[in-house]
Protein backbone atom coordinates (compact mmCIF):
# COMPACT_ATOMS: atom_id res chain seq x y z
CA UNK A 1 0.00 0.00 0.00
CA UNK A 2 1.23 3.50 -0.83
CA UNK A 3 1.78 5.74 2.15
CA UNK A 4 2.30 9.15 0.54
CA UNK A 5 2.93 10.98 3.80
CA UNK A 6 6.15 9.12 4.57
CA UNK A 7 8.55 10.90 2.19
CA UNK A 8 8.00 14.59 2.93
CA UNK A 9 10.49 17.19 4.03
CA UNK A 10 10.57 17.91 7.76
CA UNK A 11 9.36 21.54 7.63
CA UNK A 12 5.63 22.05 7.15
CA UNK A 13 4.96 25.14 5.02
CA UNK A 14 3.37 27.98 6.98
CA UNK A 15 2.28 30.07 4.00
CA UNK A 16 0.15 27.38 2.32
CA UNK A 17 -3.05 26.13 3.92
CA UNK A 18 -5.73 23.47 3.67
CA UNK A 19 -9.34 24.11 4.69
CA UNK A 20 -11.81 21.30 5.39
CA UNK A 21 -15.56 21.08 6.20
CA UNK A 22 -16.88 21.18 9.76
CA UNK A 23 -16.07 17.93 11.56
CA UNK A 24 -19.10 16.10 12.94
CA UNK A 25 -20.43 13.05 14.85
CA UNK A 26 -19.07 11.51 18.06
CA UNK A 27 -15.83 12.52 19.79
CA UNK A 28 -13.64 9.75 18.42
CA UNK A 29 -15.09 9.92 14.92
CA UNK A 30 -14.18 13.61 15.07
CA UNK A 31 -10.66 12.76 16.25
CA UNK A 32 -10.23 10.36 13.33
CA UNK A 33 -11.62 12.98 10.93
CA UNK A 34 -9.25 15.60 12.34
CA UNK A 35 -6.26 13.25 11.99
CA UNK A 36 -7.29 12.36 8.43
CA UNK A 37 -7.51 16.06 7.56
CA UNK A 38 -4.08 16.63 9.15
CA UNK A 39 -2.55 13.79 7.15
CA UNK A 40 -4.10 15.12 3.96
CA UNK A 41 -2.53 18.50 4.71
CA UNK A 42 0.78 16.71 5.38
CA UNK A 43 0.57 15.01 1.98
CA UNK A 44 0.10 18.43 0.39
CA UNK A 45 2.78 19.94 2.66
CA UNK A 46 0.30 22.52 3.94
CA UNK A 47 -0.79 23.84 7.32
CA UNK A 48 -4.31 22.74 8.22
CA UNK A 49 -6.52 25.69 9.10
CA UNK A 50 -7.94 24.93 12.54
CA UNK A 51 -11.19 23.10 11.75
CA UNK A 52 -14.45 23.51 13.57
CA UNK A 53 -15.54 20.52 15.64
CA UNK A 54 -19.15 19.82 16.66
CA UNK A 55 -20.32 20.07 20.26
CA UNK A 56 -23.52 18.11 19.69
CA UNK A 57 -24.38 14.67 18.35
CA UNK A 58 -26.84 15.91 15.72
CA UNK A 59 -25.55 15.41 12.23
CA UNK A 60 -28.56 14.82 9.96
CA UNK A 61 -30.10 18.21 10.76
CA UNK A 62 -27.31 20.61 9.80
CA UNK A 63 -29.01 23.55 11.45
CA UNK A 64 -28.81 21.77 14.81
CA UNK A 65 -25.03 21.35 14.65
CA UNK A 66 -23.27 23.42 17.26
CA UNK A 67 -19.71 24.27 16.13
CA UNK A 68 -16.93 24.19 18.69
CA UNK A 69 -13.40 25.45 18.14
CA UNK A 70 -10.59 22.91 18.35
CA UNK A 71 -8.85 24.94 21.07
CA UNK A 72 -11.88 24.72 23.35
CA UNK A 73 -11.00 21.05 23.86
CA UNK A 74 -7.36 20.57 22.91
CA UNK A 75 -4.30 22.77 23.46
CA UNK A 76 -3.49 24.46 20.15
CA UNK A 77 0.14 25.40 20.89
CA UNK A 78 0.82 22.04 22.56
CA UNK A 79 -0.46 20.25 19.48
CA UNK A 80 1.92 22.15 17.21
CA UNK A 81 4.80 21.62 19.62
CA UNK A 82 4.30 17.85 19.91
CA UNK A 83 3.62 17.41 16.19
CA UNK A 84 6.36 19.81 15.08
CA UNK A 85 7.79 18.72 11.73
CA UNK A 86 4.99 16.23 11.14
CA UNK A 87 1.76 18.25 10.81
CA UNK A 88 0.74 21.77 11.76
CA UNK A 89 -2.46 23.62 12.63
CA UNK A 90 -2.94 27.27 11.70
CA UNK A 91 -5.45 30.00 12.44
CA UNK A 92 -7.39 32.00 9.89
CA UNK A 93 -5.53 35.07 11.13
CA UNK A 94 -2.38 33.49 9.62
CA UNK A 95 -3.68 34.07 6.08
CA UNK A 96 -1.76 36.79 4.27
CA UNK A 97 -3.34 37.70 0.94
CA UNK A 98 -6.92 36.50 1.56
CA UNK A 99 -7.23 35.50 -2.09
CA UNK A 100 -9.99 33.21 -3.25
CA UNK A 101 -9.20 29.60 -2.26
CA UNK A 102 -8.80 26.88 -4.83
CA UNK A 103 -11.82 24.64 -4.27
CA UNK A 104 -11.98 20.91 -4.86
CA UNK A 105 -14.93 18.63 -4.23
CA UNK A 106 -14.55 15.18 -2.75
CA UNK A 107 -16.25 12.58 -4.88
CA UNK A 108 -18.74 10.10 -3.49
CA UNK A 109 -20.34 6.80 -4.33
CA UNK A 110 -18.85 3.49 -5.42
CA UNK A 111 -17.23 4.98 -8.50
CA UNK A 112 -15.16 7.32 -6.34
CA UNK A 113 -12.47 4.76 -5.55
CA UNK A 114 -9.49 5.03 -3.28
CA UNK A 115 -7.26 5.33 -6.33
CA UNK A 116 -9.28 8.21 -7.81
CA UNK A 117 -9.21 9.96 -4.46
CA UNK A 118 -5.43 9.69 -4.26
CA UNK A 119 -5.08 10.90 -7.86
CA UNK A 120 -7.11 13.98 -6.94
CA UNK A 121 -4.78 14.71 -4.03
CA UNK A 122 -1.74 14.31 -6.29
CA UNK A 123 -3.23 16.83 -8.72
CA UNK A 124 -3.41 19.31 -5.84
CA UNK A 125 0.38 19.13 -5.58
CA UNK A 126 0.79 20.36 -9.16
CA UNK A 127 2.08 23.91 -9.49
CA UNK A 128 -1.14 25.35 -10.95
CA UNK A 129 -3.02 24.35 -7.80
CA UNK A 130 -0.20 24.48 -5.30
CA UNK A 131 0.35 28.19 -5.97
CA UNK A 132 -2.94 28.93 -4.21
CA UNK A 133 -2.59 30.13 -0.64
CA UNK A 134 -5.60 28.03 0.43
CA UNK A 135 -6.97 24.79 -0.94
CA UNK A 136 -10.52 24.26 0.28
CA UNK A 137 -11.91 20.73 0.21
CA UNK A 138 -15.69 20.67 0.00
CA UNK A 139 -18.19 17.90 0.39
CA UNK A 140 -18.45 15.24 3.00
CA UNK A 141 -17.08 15.05 6.53
CA UNK A 142 -13.36 14.07 6.54
CA UNK A 143 -14.25 10.94 8.56
CA UNK A 144 -15.79 9.59 5.33
CA UNK A 145 -12.77 10.36 3.16
CA UNK A 146 -10.79 7.45 1.80
CA UNK A 147 -8.01 6.37 4.14
CA UNK A 148 -4.46 6.46 2.71
CA UNK A 149 -2.49 6.53 5.95
CA UNK A 150 -1.00 3.85 8.25
CA UNK A 151 -2.11 3.48 11.86
CA UNK A 152 1.25 4.72 13.16
CA UNK A 153 0.66 8.10 11.45
CA UNK A 154 -2.75 8.45 13.11
CA UNK A 155 -1.21 7.42 16.42
CA UNK A 156 1.39 10.17 16.16
CA UNK A 157 -1.33 12.79 15.73
CA UNK A 158 -3.47 11.39 18.56
CA UNK A 159 -0.43 11.74 20.83
CA UNK A 160 -0.43 15.48 20.09
CA UNK A 161 -4.03 15.92 21.32
CA UNK A 162 -3.74 17.18 24.89
CA UNK A 163 -6.94 18.41 26.55
CA UNK A 164 -7.07 21.98 27.80
CA UNK A 165 -6.44 22.64 31.50
CA UNK A 166 -10.13 23.09 32.31
CA UNK A 167 -10.97 19.61 31.04
CA UNK A 168 -7.84 18.10 32.61
CA UNK A 169 -8.93 19.46 35.99
CA UNK A 170 -12.37 17.87 35.60
CA UNK A 171 -10.79 14.54 34.62
CA UNK A 172 -8.63 14.66 37.75
CA UNK A 173 -11.71 15.27 39.90
CA UNK A 174 -13.56 12.28 38.43
CA UNK A 175 -10.58 9.92 38.80
CA UNK A 176 -9.95 11.17 42.33
CA UNK A 177 -13.57 10.42 43.23
CA UNK A 178 -13.34 6.92 41.75
CA UNK A 179 -10.18 6.16 43.73
CA UNK A 180 -11.68 7.69 46.89
CA UNK A 181 -14.62 5.29 46.71
CA UNK A 182 -12.25 2.39 45.98
CA UNK A 183 -10.07 3.32 48.95
CA UNK A 184 -13.06 3.33 51.30
CA UNK A 185 -14.20 -0.08 50.04
CA UNK A 186 -10.70 -1.53 50.46
CA UNK A 187 -10.31 -0.04 53.95
CA UNK A 188 -13.70 -1.36 55.06
CA UNK A 189 -12.90 -4.90 53.92
CA UNK A 190 -9.37 -4.85 55.34
CA UNK A 191 -10.66 -3.48 58.66
CA UNK A 192 -13.16 -6.32 58.96
CA UNK A 193 -10.31 -8.80 58.52
CA UNK A 194 -7.34 -7.17 60.24
CA UNK A 195 -6.96 -3.68 61.71
CA UNK A 196 -3.23 -3.49 60.93
CA UNK A 197 -3.89 -4.50 57.33
CA UNK A 198 -6.48 -1.73 57.04
CA UNK A 199 -4.02 0.89 58.29
CA UNK A 200 -1.35 -0.25 55.84
CA UNK A 201 -3.75 0.06 52.91
CA UNK A 202 -4.17 3.80 53.47
CA UNK A 203 -2.23 5.86 50.94
CA UNK A 204 -1.65 2.94 48.58
CA UNK A 205 -2.46 3.12 44.87
CA UNK A 206 -6.15 2.29 44.38
CA UNK A 207 -6.79 0.70 40.98
CA UNK A 208 -10.04 1.00 39.07
CA UNK A 209 -11.64 -0.66 36.05
CA UNK A 210 -13.35 1.35 33.31
CA UNK A 211 -15.99 -0.29 31.12
CA UNK A 212 -17.22 1.42 27.98
CA UNK A 213 -20.72 -0.02 28.21
CA UNK A 214 -22.23 0.22 24.74
CA UNK A 215 -25.87 -0.64 25.26
CA UNK A 216 -27.42 2.72 24.32
CA UNK A 217 -30.30 2.70 21.86
CA UNK A 218 -28.32 4.30 19.00
CA UNK A 219 -25.55 1.73 19.37
CA UNK A 220 -27.88 -1.27 19.49
CA UNK A 221 -29.51 -0.16 16.23
CA UNK A 222 -26.11 0.38 14.60
CA UNK A 223 -24.51 -2.86 15.81
CA UNK A 224 -27.46 -5.02 14.72
CA UNK A 225 -27.19 -3.57 11.21
CA UNK A 226 -23.44 -4.08 11.25
CA UNK A 227 -23.82 -7.71 12.29
CA UNK A 228 -26.16 -8.27 9.36
CA UNK A 229 -23.81 -6.48 6.96
CA UNK A 230 -20.70 -8.36 8.07
CA UNK A 231 -22.56 -11.62 8.79
CA UNK A 232 -21.06 -12.06 12.22
CA UNK A 233 -22.51 -12.19 15.72
CA UNK A 234 -19.71 -10.75 17.83
CA UNK A 235 -20.54 -7.06 17.81
CA UNK A 236 -23.59 -6.48 20.02
CA UNK A 237 -23.38 -7.40 23.69
CA UNK A 238 -26.20 -7.38 26.22
CA UNK A 239 -25.80 -5.89 29.68
CA UNK A 240 -25.75 -9.42 31.11
CA UNK A 241 -23.01 -10.60 28.74
CA UNK A 242 -20.85 -7.57 29.56
CA UNK A 243 -21.21 -8.11 33.32
CA UNK A 244 -20.43 -11.82 33.04
CA UNK A 245 -17.34 -11.39 30.87
CA UNK A 246 -15.95 -8.55 32.99
CA UNK A 247 -16.39 -10.66 36.13
CA UNK A 248 -14.38 -13.50 34.55
CA UNK A 249 -11.29 -11.43 33.72
CA UNK A 250 -8.64 -13.08 35.88
CA UNK A 251 -6.32 -10.07 36.05
CA UNK A 252 -8.88 -7.93 37.89
CA UNK A 253 -8.18 -7.99 41.61
CA UNK A 254 -11.41 -7.72 43.53
CA UNK A 255 -12.90 -5.80 45.24
CA UNK A 256 -12.60 -2.97 42.76
CA UNK A 257 -14.59 0.00 41.53
CA UNK A 258 -15.91 -0.39 37.98
CA UNK A 259 -16.57 2.96 36.32
CA UNK A 260 -19.26 2.64 33.65
CA UNK A 261 -18.68 5.03 30.76
CA UNK A 262 -22.04 5.35 29.05
CA UNK A 263 -23.91 8.03 27.09
CA UNK A 264 -26.52 8.65 29.77
CA UNK A 265 -28.91 10.66 27.59
CA UNK A 266 -29.17 7.79 25.09
CA UNK A 267 -29.54 5.04 27.70
CA UNK A 268 -32.90 3.30 27.90
CA UNK A 269 -31.90 0.62 30.44
CA UNK A 270 -31.62 2.29 33.86
CA UNK A 271 -30.62 -0.95 35.62
CA UNK A 272 -26.96 -0.99 34.59
CA UNK A 273 -25.84 -0.92 38.24
CA UNK A 274 -27.68 -4.09 39.23
CA UNK A 275 -26.59 -7.70 38.72
CA UNK A 276 -22.82 -7.30 39.12
CA UNK A 277 -20.73 -9.74 41.16
CA UNK A 278 -20.12 -8.79 44.79
CA UNK A 279 -16.43 -8.03 44.19
CA UNK A 280 -17.23 -5.48 41.48
CA UNK A 281 -18.65 -2.12 42.59
CA UNK A 282 -20.25 -0.49 39.51
CA UNK A 283 -20.58 3.29 39.45
CA UNK A 284 -21.85 5.66 36.81
CA UNK A 285 -21.76 9.44 36.90
CA UNK A 286 -24.78 9.99 39.14
CA UNK A 287 -23.99 7.23 41.65
CA UNK A 288 -20.38 8.40 41.75
CA UNK A 289 -21.56 11.93 42.49
CA UNK A 290 -19.86 13.59 39.51
CA UNK A 291 -22.86 14.29 37.28
CA UNK A 292 -22.57 17.93 38.31
CA UNK A 293 -19.17 18.02 36.61
CA UNK A 294 -20.45 16.57 33.36
CA UNK A 295 -23.76 18.40 33.01
CA UNK A 296 -22.02 21.77 32.78
CA UNK A 297 -20.68 20.83 29.37
CA UNK A 298 -21.97 19.85 25.91
CA UNK A 299 -21.81 16.26 24.73
CA UNK A 300 -18.37 16.56 23.12
CA UNK A 301 -16.63 17.66 26.30
CA UNK A 302 -18.52 15.08 28.38
CA UNK A 303 -17.19 12.44 26.00
CA UNK A 304 -13.66 13.88 26.19
CA UNK A 305 -13.72 13.56 29.99
CA UNK A 306 -14.91 9.96 29.76
CA UNK A 307 -12.23 9.19 27.17
CA UNK A 308 -9.47 10.37 29.51
CA UNK A 309 -10.95 8.51 32.50
CA UNK A 310 -11.07 5.29 30.46
CA UNK A 311 -7.62 5.79 28.93
CA UNK A 312 -6.02 6.15 32.37
CA UNK A 313 -7.80 3.21 34.04
CA UNK A 314 -5.76 0.30 35.39
CA UNK A 315 -7.96 -2.06 33.35
CA UNK A 316 -10.16 -1.05 30.42
CA UNK A 317 -12.93 -3.15 28.89
CA UNK A 318 -14.74 -2.04 25.73
CA UNK A 319 -16.28 -3.12 22.45
CA UNK A 320 -13.80 -3.80 19.64
CA UNK A 321 -16.22 -2.41 17.02
CA UNK A 322 -16.63 0.94 18.79
CA UNK A 323 -14.39 3.81 17.67
CA UNK A 324 -14.41 5.19 21.24
CA UNK A 325 -13.18 1.89 22.68
CA UNK A 326 -10.74 1.36 19.81
CA UNK A 327 -9.04 4.73 20.24
CA UNK A 328 -8.83 4.23 24.01
CA UNK A 329 -7.05 0.92 23.40
CA UNK A 330 -4.80 2.52 20.78
CA UNK A 331 -3.70 5.14 23.33
CA UNK A 332 -3.07 2.43 25.93
CA UNK A 333 -1.04 0.42 23.41
CA UNK A 334 1.07 3.52 22.76
CA UNK A 335 1.71 3.86 26.50
CA UNK A 336 2.93 0.26 26.70
CA UNK A 337 5.27 0.80 23.74
CA UNK A 338 6.71 3.93 25.35
CA UNK A 339 7.23 1.91 28.55
CA UNK A 340 9.41 -0.50 26.56
CA UNK A 341 7.11 -3.51 26.29
CA UNK A 342 7.41 -5.35 22.98
CA UNK A 343 4.90 -8.12 23.55
CA UNK A 344 1.30 -8.20 24.73
CA UNK A 345 1.44 -11.97 25.20
CA UNK A 346 3.57 -11.85 28.32
CA UNK A 347 2.38 -11.54 31.90
CA UNK A 348 0.32 -8.55 32.99
CA UNK A 349 2.24 -5.40 32.07
CA UNK A 350 -0.25 -2.76 33.17
CA UNK A 351 -2.76 -0.84 31.11
CA UNK A 352 -4.40 -4.11 30.13
CA UNK A 353 -7.42 -3.86 27.84
CA UNK A 354 -10.15 -6.31 26.90
CA UNK A 355 -13.00 -6.63 24.39
CA UNK A 356 -16.18 -7.87 26.05
CA UNK A 357 -17.84 -8.67 22.71
CA UNK A 358 -15.19 -11.35 22.13
CA UNK A 359 -14.88 -14.45 24.30
CA UNK A 360 -11.47 -14.90 25.88
CA UNK A 361 -9.83 -17.16 28.44
CA UNK A 362 -11.85 -18.60 31.32
CA UNK A 363 -15.07 -17.23 29.85
CA UNK A 364 -13.91 -13.65 30.27
CA UNK A 365 -13.50 -10.79 27.82
CA UNK A 366 -10.69 -11.22 25.28
CA UNK A 367 -7.34 -9.50 25.71
CA UNK A 368 -7.07 -6.60 23.26
CA UNK A 369 -4.25 -4.52 21.81
CA UNK A 370 -3.95 -2.39 18.68
CA UNK A 371 -1.90 -3.65 15.76
CA UNK A 372 0.35 -0.63 15.25
CA UNK A 373 1.70 -2.05 11.97
CA UNK A 374 -1.73 -1.97 10.27
CA UNK A 375 -1.65 -0.23 6.86
CA UNK A 376 -4.69 1.96 7.56
CA UNK A 377 -7.27 2.84 10.18
CA UNK A 378 -10.23 1.37 8.32
CA UNK A 379 -10.20 -1.70 10.56
CA UNK A 380 -10.91 0.50 13.59
CA UNK A 381 -14.47 0.90 12.32
CA UNK A 382 -14.91 -2.84 11.86
CA UNK A 383 -12.82 -4.25 14.68
CA UNK A 384 -10.42 -5.98 12.30
CA UNK A 385 -7.08 -4.27 12.99
CA UNK A 386 -7.25 -4.95 16.72
CA UNK A 387 -5.96 -8.35 17.81
CA UNK A 388 -5.93 -10.01 21.16
CA UNK A 389 -2.30 -11.04 21.53
CA UNK A 390 0.75 -10.59 19.36
CA UNK A 391 4.49 -10.37 19.87
CA UNK A 392 5.82 -8.11 17.13
CA UNK A 393 4.59 -4.55 17.45
CA UNK A 394 5.72 -1.92 14.97
CA UNK A 395 7.10 0.53 17.52
CA UNK A 396 8.28 3.27 15.17
CA UNK A 397 5.74 5.86 16.32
Amino acid sequence: MLHPASNLQHAVRRDKFLEVPQIIWGLNNQKIALARACLTARFLNRTLLMPSLSASLFYKEVELLKPMAFDKIYQFDKFNCLCDGFVRLGRYSDLLNHSMPFEIQKGSGRKWTKERDLDQLKQCREESVDNSEVIRIGGKNPFLWHDHWPVKDYAKIFQCLVVVDEIENEVAKVISKIREVGSKVRYKIDASQNEESADSSLGQHVPYVAVHMRIEKDWMIHCKKLEQKLRIEQICSSKEEIMERVSQITSIQQPVVVYLAVADTLLEDDSILSGWNDGLLPLEKKRLGVWGIYKKYPYLIQSAIDYEVCSRADVFVGNSFSTFSSLVVLSRTQKLIRMGFTSSCSAEVGYSSYAYNLLGESGGAKRWMTDMSAPDLVGISYGTNNISCYSNWNTSL
